[in-house]
């Protein structure tokens, strides 16, 4: 069944072929969410690395990893559809 839920029901866990697609681009911005978190602790952890004057080469490497997957992720979120779906009550 691809179409609308029947009311009261829910969709009783299918979802049309149509808003997988919108699902995966949900998906890209949990990613992004998540490489975001981690850019922002590797940033504060290479700040404070250069700023008490101890090694710091290994972090700004993480972080330059981080920020390319994240720019990655952003090229690839960008070809599929806007957001769509709302939370209803």
């Amino acid at each position: 069944m691809t179409g609308p839920a029947t009311p009261g029901k829910g969709n009783q866990g299918r979802i049309a072929p149509a808003d997988r697609r919108v699902r995966s681009g949900e998906d890209f911005d949990i990613i992004i969410g998540f490489l975001g978190f981690w850019a922002a602790v590797l940033l504060v952890v290479t700040v404070w690395m250069e700023v008490t004057a101890q090694p710091a080469l290994g972090w700004v490497l993480g972080l330059l990893a981080v920020l390319l997957a994240m720019f990655g992720v952003f090229k690839l979120r960008q070809r599929l559809p806007a957001r769509t779906a709302t939370r209803r009550n």
